[in-house]
């Protein structure tokens, strides 16, 4: 089994034969294993959020109200925005990896910085509602002001918000730089491997994308549903 090259001329790169490491017996087998290596990374990564999940559902049934209160106080224009700009990437970053795969380096290229770019949008439009929380003293551990009838359940609320936003934001941060690179080296004629390491990224881009779709009715729908 063979793979093109891509190219960064254009669609029509010349086919060479795909790099095969010597522990692999060919190149399909060698895909499959990237492939299965980064399913087993993001099963780790749904144990790891999935306790967060967990502790939240435990602390919003102990905490009906004070959760309630508290999710009121979440930016939901801000949070429906990057909502729709994680979504947006996620469809670029599909259509990159398509591009990838026909050896259209110079679409390739163009919709992995797109997706980059959307990554970014979104991680200062976060930074943005971090300010916008400390203001409105709504940062544990710094000045956390809240009723005083529901200010535990608010804390434990605001604790779990900017643990499991933070870790989202670190792993966003990490798929953006990743992106970054694979549209470098798009742009510098990649090696026949490259469609597949774009295929990999993809996987992990569109699984922090999932994270944030579970996470923005957890924080922002509460009480507003």
């Amino acid at each position: 089994m063979t793979n093109a090259t891509l190219s960064a001329e254009g669609p029509n790169p010349v086919p060479q034969r795909t790099a095969v490491a010597v522990q692999f017996d060919d190149a399909a087998q060698q895909r499959d294993a990237d492939t299965l290596g980064m399913w087993l990374f993001l099963a780790t990564e749904v144990l790891f959020f999935g306790v967060l999940f967990l502790s939240y559902s435990v602390a919003r049934a102990h905490f009906p109200d004070a959760f309630a209160a508290a999710s009121r106080h979440t930016n939901l224009l801000l949070g429906g925005t990057n909502t729709a700009v994680l979504l947006t990437s996620s469809f670029t970053m599909a259509l990159a990896v398509r591009a990838a795969g026909t050896q259209d380096a110079r679409s390739a290229r163009r919709l992995l910085l797109l997706t980059a770019t959307l990554g970014a949008v979104f991680c200062a439009i976060k930074l943005t509602e971090y300010a916008l929380d400390y203001r409105g003293h709504l940062v544990p551990l710094l000045d956390f002001a809240f009723d005083v009838d529901l200010r535990q359940g608010a804390l434990v609320f605001f604790l779990l918000y900017f643990a499991t936003t933070g870790l989202h934001l670190v792993h966003l941060t990490i798929g953006i730089a990743i992106v970054l690179v694979l549209a470098w080296r798009t742009g510098r004629g990649a090696g026949p491997r490259h469609a597949e390491r774009v295929e990999v990224a993809g996987l992990y881009w569109h699984f922090v994308d999932l994270v944030w779709i579970f996470l923005y009715p957890c924080l922002y729908l509460v009480a507003r549903a």
